[in-house]
């Protein structure tokens, strides 16, 4: 196993490329391929990173070999510590998880692979990474970006194709103008000498007029069509392109989901879905119709004066090659502005959805400047790239319609001089619109990739997002009773910093288990293993004597109840809220469900009844109120295994007794793991499991581990003297 992060300043400060590597036992440096260091890991007592202004440095501890085992602790405080290697602030967080992983194998021997839970540089040209993005729009092959986004359009490729052509007939039949003018012109207006026209002048003139209009009406006609087929396109494939979005947004991991804001994930299912379609429907009809029109006009071109054809397309190679490069840069300035235009939804989010906090706390103006200063980046990034592209966009205009000018030069010259007529001149030069339009939508062509890529990339990154808790391939059946085991668990969010170590735990069918302990012991950890939002990196968890990895995760959260300490609910209605866990309850369902949960009374007195709207996240109800909701949602979902975390937490006495009262009822003949801060509400729980630093250090009933004054026993002595100390304060406050 090689592991491997980049630096980028040599022992003299000097900027380099350098590699800081970890394989086979050793830890080596080098700079432009060549090693400047190398040490075994059995030297090291400690790799340590240390931080300066603008800058780090790596330096490692080394082992004195004259020095006792028994005394290395003290050895590593007196250790000298030798430089590795120097790096600026960009590869602090890189450094830090080569530290930790190396760190980690000097303690346990156990080898493990670095995990960037965010990588902010491209491995290969060194661009930093768009913030919460781990795909560099440079590197990326366009070539594949292409492929994808063909495969996304296949199933509308046929109505897309028709409308082209519906738009093609529309783009001939209108560029008939051309030649009837030519033919007016020759034949009526200003015809050679000794020619004969084969309608009276009255007649032909009016001829031609009707031709004209009868064109004209074709023309718009086949527009109709190709707007209404291209609109349905539009609608059809966002629609399709937001649902895939939107539902593996709701299929990312937990690790993924925290590395995104909400205005990141809001804009990839709306704006870049939108931009897209956009662009591949209207666009994307655009390029097919005139394709074939370019085509067909260049040959009519030819066949008037090769010469005079040759001459329009001179600059267009030269065209090509600087809107080629322009599109690099203009694809820089759309990617800045899409992260403020994300930047900016974020912020607009957090500020609704906690304007109760906002509020009290007296921040509005610090909100409202906030905002208003994130909006002014995004006008200003905005602003510059309008004003870039208002800057180039002419010259590219010009450039490309330079023939135009030189057709005039050299075909009036023509005229004159009796090579062509003035009527082929000027259906020549009237022709030149329809080449031009193409060559100047190609001119065009980086901004409007520029967006394009910049979404595409995002929406693919979204869906190629590996899944971390990975279905089973062939799910076995799970006819789960509530029994539920922890055999030999071992799990860290990184493998190197294990939050669970060797947890053995065997829960018995309808026990209530307590977890206590101090933060951070591994308490939560152990629910989300339950619920499966992470797997364990060693060791099984069985339900009913299944490994819950060969379950299906659908059918094992059918099994599964959740009662979190904070209660989200839905905007709707109380009624919706409670039919959560169970779309198909009946009205006599859901009202038991809440009088289980002691809610059904303060419902009834609501205004609407179980019809009441509780705003966003309930804000219109107590959080007592809520959390009875909470409560009746899992009473109706009927589960084996109930989680309860932190139910009780943050209420007053009167309301944390009327939700015991409802959880007393609620665990009856369930499997129940609680976690609570407050201990003496787990006093009941038939057995509770003390953990410490990811082991489990005790497991007895609320007595035998009182009599056993271990680390629960301190817990509660400790709780019970902040108890007494918030007792003597509150008399003290009453007295005065």
């Amino acid at each position: 196993m090689n592991n491997s992060v980049s630096f980028d300043l040599s022992q003299d400060g000097s900027p380099c490329r350098g590699t800081l590597s970890f394989s086979g036992g050793f830890v080596s440096a080098e700079i432009d391929g060549k090693e400047v260091f190398r040490r075994s890991v059995g030297d090291i007592l400690e790799l340590r990173q240390k931080t300066d202004i603008g800058c780090g440095r790596l330096e490692m501890a080394v082992r004195d070999t004259s020095v006792p085992a028994e005394e290395a602790p003290r050895a590593l405080s007196d250790a000298e510590n030798i430089p590795v290697c120097r790096f600026t602030m960009t590869y602090v967080n890189d450094i830090s998880e080569f530290c930790k992983m190396v760190n980690h194998y000097i303690k346990t021997g156990e080898e493990s692979q670095i995990v960037f839970t965010e990588r902010l540089r491209c491995e290969k040209c060194g661009r930093a990474f768009v913030p919460g993005i781990d795909i560099c729009m440079f590197c990326t092959d366009k070539g594949y970006v292409a492929k994808r986004t063909f495969a996304l359009m296949r199933p509308y490729i046929p109505s897309v194709v028709l409308a082209g052509i519906f738009l093609l007939l529309s783009n001939l039949a209108l560029a008939i103008a051309p030649v009837l003018y030519g033919q007016l012109v020759d034949n009526y207006l200003s015809p050679p000498a000794g020619f004969v026209p084969r309608f009276p002048a009255e007649q032909g003139i009016a001829l031609l007029a009707l031709t004209m209009v009868g064109a004209s009406i074709v023309g718009q006609v086949c527009t109709i069509f190709s707007k209404r087929i291209s609109n349905k396109i539009g609608s059809s494939f966002s629609n399709d392109l937001r649902i895939l979005v939107y539902d593996k947004v709701q299929r990312l991991s937990l690790t993924s989901m925290s590395r995104k804001t909400a205005g990141d994930l809001i804009k990839r299912v709306t704006d870049d879905t939108q931009i897209v379609r956009r662009f591949l429907t209207d666009q994307g009809e655009f390029a097919i119709s005139q394709s074939f029109m370019f085509l067909a006009i260049a040959g009519i071109l030819f066949s008037i004066s090769p010469l005079l054809t040759f001459i329009v397309f001179v600059p267009v190679p030269i065209a090509v090659y600087a809107i080629s490069r322009f599109w690099h840069f203009m694809h820089l300035r759309f990617e800045r502005q899409w992260v403020q235009n994300a930047r900016s939804r974020s912020i607009l989010h957090d500020i609704v959805r906690g304007i109760r906090v906002v509020k009290t706390f007296g921040n509005e103006e610090r909100e409202i400047e906030k905002f208003d200063n994130a909006n002014k980046r995004l006008a200003e990034i905005s602003a510059k790239n309008e004003h870039t592209w208002a800057m180039v966009f002419p010259f590219l205009h010009f450039f490309v319609g330079m023939g135009e000018f030189f057709v005039i030069l050299i075909g009036g010259k023509m005229v004159l001089e009796g090579q062509m007529t003035a009527g082929n001149l000027y259906t020549f030069i009237l022709f030149l619109a329809y080449i031009y339009a193409p060559l100047r939508w190609m001119a065009s062509l980086p901004r409007w990739l520029a967006e394009l890529v910049t979404s595409l990339l995002k929406i693919f990154e979204i869906s190629d997002e590996r899944q971390s808790v990975a279905e089973a391939a062939d799910p076995v059946d799970l006819d789960y009773d509530g029994d539920l085991a922890f055999c030999n668990v071992n799990f860290g969010y990184k493998s190197y910093e294990p939050v669970l170590k060797n947890v053995n735990l065997h829960i018995r069918q309808g026990e209530m288990i307590g977890l206590v302990g101090h933060s951070g012991a591994g308490k939560s950890t152990m629910i989300n293993l339950i619920m499966r939002l992470y797997d364990p990196q060693g060791g099984s968890l069985r339900v009913g004597g299944t490994d819950i990895r060969e379950a299906d995760q659908s059918v094992l959260r059918e099994h599964i109840g959740v009662v979190f300490q904070e209660t989200v609910l839905f905007a709707g209605t109380v009624y919706d809220n409670i039919a959560y866990a169970k779309h198909s309850a009946s009205p006599e369902e859901i009202i038991a469900a809440a009088k289980t949960a002691n809610a059904h009374e303060f419902i009834m007195k609501l205004p609407d009844g179980y019809n009441t709207l509780v705003g966003e996240n309930g804000h219109t109800l107590s959080g007592g109120e809520r959390q009875r909701i909470a409560i009746a949602r899992a009473v109706l979902k009927d589960p084996k295994i109930l989680i309860l975390d932190e139910a009780t937490s943050a209420l007053d006495s009167e309301t944390e007794s009327k939700i015991q009262e409802a959880i007393g009822r609620l665990i009856q003949n369930r499997t129940t793991v609680a976690i609570a801060h407050r201990l003496a509400t787990l006093r009941h729980a038939d057995r509770l499991v003390v953990l410490e630093k990811g082991e489990i250090a005790e497991v007895g009933t609320h007595k035998e581990l009182l009599e056993k004054q271990g680390l629960y026993f301190n817990l509660v002595m400790a709780q019970r003297q902040t108890s007494k100390l918030r007792s003597d304060d509150q008399k003290a406050l009453e007295e005065a």
